[in-house]
């Protein structure tokens, strides 16, 4: 175990994950928070899939806890947030971790519901989070908030909901940051690049009938950093960084843990 947040309580929000033979951005945030010493509270939709990950921290020899949530619901991040502190007396980490991209389409040819829905979840769930917790962070007058964005928000991509869900999340995450920092509260953004993760290759190859093996290749030869997508562990280790006191000056940055993906703009 290490102790780069020893002392510290964690909420991660998707610490679950879709099944796949790999594992996905949440879990091993949490998974790595815990081994580092913070306690750690998993929330997710799919309390099932948040016991596993609490599980294996457990098996580890690390603390953590399962806690039941749909994060694009206000009251139910009241509770969560509620439930956190009076388990642990205070909150030093929140990290937010929930994204999707279903329906996703062109500007030609998003249709309403999509829009509605990918936008919906991939801002709601971190607004409204960060809403119910900053209130503990302001009296407490310290915390670090970590987003999870995406490159999509400055490389070019067809699907535009989410790029423009990503691009929105990393405003606000500046706004959060400047709205927040006389409180010493500090909010960050990760942008991850193409990830071998179980959203995106089970969900991607479902999605699109592309077999596995065939979307991977396609995937890892688009990286310019050893033409091999990253992992989840990548995207953890930024999020451990942010989190810690190695990071007490850095706020309002959107990091891209990407393989050099978007040096290509410009």
């Amino acid at each position: 175990m290490g102790t780069r947040l020893a002392g510290k309580v964690a909420i991660v929000v998707g610490a679950g994950q879709t099944p796949g033979d790999t594992i996905g951005n949440g879990r091993a945030t949490a998974i790595l928070f815990a081994r580092e010493g913070a306690q750690v509270a998993c929330v997710d939709r799919d309390v099932e899939s948040a016991a596993e990950t609490v599980a294996q921290i457990s098996k580890e020899g690390g603390a953590a806890i399962a806690l039941e949530a749909d994060a694009t619901d206000e009251d139910a991040c009241k509770r969560f947030v509620a439930q956190v502190a009076q388990r642990f007396g205070r909150i030093d980490v929140l990290h937010n971790n929930v994204g999707i991209g279903v329906g996703d389409d062109t500007p030609s040819k998003i249709d309403v519901a999509s829009w509605d829905l990918v936008l919906g979840v991939n801002l709601k769930s971190a607004v409204l989070p960060c809403k119910a917790a900053l209130p503990i962070l302001r009296a407490q007058r310290s915390g670090s908030i970590i987003n999870v964005s995406s490159v999509a928000a400055v490389c070019s991509t067809p699907t535009v909901a989410y790029k423009a869900s990503k691009a929105a999340l990393n405003a606000y995450t500046q706004s959060l940051a400047i709205g927040n920092a006389k409180y010493g509260i500090r909010a960050n953004v990760i942008m991850p690049g193409l990830m071998n993760t179980p959203m995106a290759i089970e969900g991607i190859s479902a999605m699109s009938g592309i077999d596995k093996a065939e979307l991977i290749a396609r995937r890892n030869a688009m990286v310019p950093l050893g033409a091999k997508m990253g992992d989840a562990w990548d995207v953890a280790y930024a999020a451990l960084y942010l989190a810690s006191d190695e990071a007490r000056f850095v706020t309002g940055i959107a990091l891209p843990v990407d393989g050099g993906q978007s040096a290509r703009v410009g």
